[in-house]
């Protein structure tokens, strides 16, 4: 062999593990979908926080706002995760149909690297905002979990689609806009983040990798 032939083998292999250690079956669609279902979650908890605000102000007793205060955020807590069961539940739908017609297993190598590098932060931030309601400083939770979130992409895209680092910084800047300048106004952040960005970060990723051209 040439030099040359030598050159494009070991280039041909690089790329032959670079593609086995990394997750490509993640549709679009997956992230327009969890566009949608956070839009729709933020428009409930909207008025819900109207309806909480208007009874925590008409009832001064502070055994009535403390158990106020409870109920707001259980329900919360389930939309929370309602939310998020549906969007895992679209996700793996879409990319197990797209692994499918790649010829591909959904759960690959690829696949457990990126669960594994996304989870760590995920937990730690879920921990970590959980401390601060306990703690009562609500008004970073949402701050907080756009930073974690968007850290945990970062971490996450070095084993699937480069464009997810890019959602994932966007993420990050989101949440410390919201924590410097905007405190008080968390849902409608969470309703950018989660909802306008993987709107446009999914259709953009449609066009590019899914549309039938």
């Amino acid at each position: 062999m040439t030099n040359n032939e030598h050159v494009e083998a070991l280039n041909d292999i690089r790329k032959m593990m670079k593609r086995s250690s990394r997750f490509l079956s993640l549709s679009g669609l997956s992230g327009v979908f969890a566009g949608l279902y956070a839009l729709g979650g933020a428009w409930v908890a909207y008025t819900w926080q109207i309806e909480y605000l208007k009874r925590f102000f008409l009832n001064r007793q502070e055994e009535y706002r403390d158990q106020l205060d409870m109920e707001f955020f259980a329900k919360f807590g389930i939309l929370a995760l309602v939310i998020l069961s549906l969007s895992l539940a679209t996700g793996l739908f879409f990319s197990a149909k797209k692994a499918k017609q790649a010829g591909q297993k959904l759960l690959d190598h690829g696949a457990k690297l990126l669960l594994a590098n996304l989870a760590v932060p995920l937990f730690a931030g879920g921990a970590f905002c959980l401390l601060l309601i306990l703690r009562g400083d609500i008004l970073l939770v949402a701050p907080a979990l756009l930073i974690f979130y968007g850290i945990s992409l970062l971490a996450a895209g070095k084993y699937t689609l480069d464009e997810v680092r890019y959602l994932g910084i966007c993420e990050v800047v989101l949440g410390l806009i919201n924590g410097f300048f905007f405190l008080g106004e968390g849902l409608l952040f969470w309703a950018i983040g989660f909802g306008v960005l993987h709107i446009v970060y999914g259709s953009l990723m449609w066009n590019k990798y899914d549309r039938v051209k």
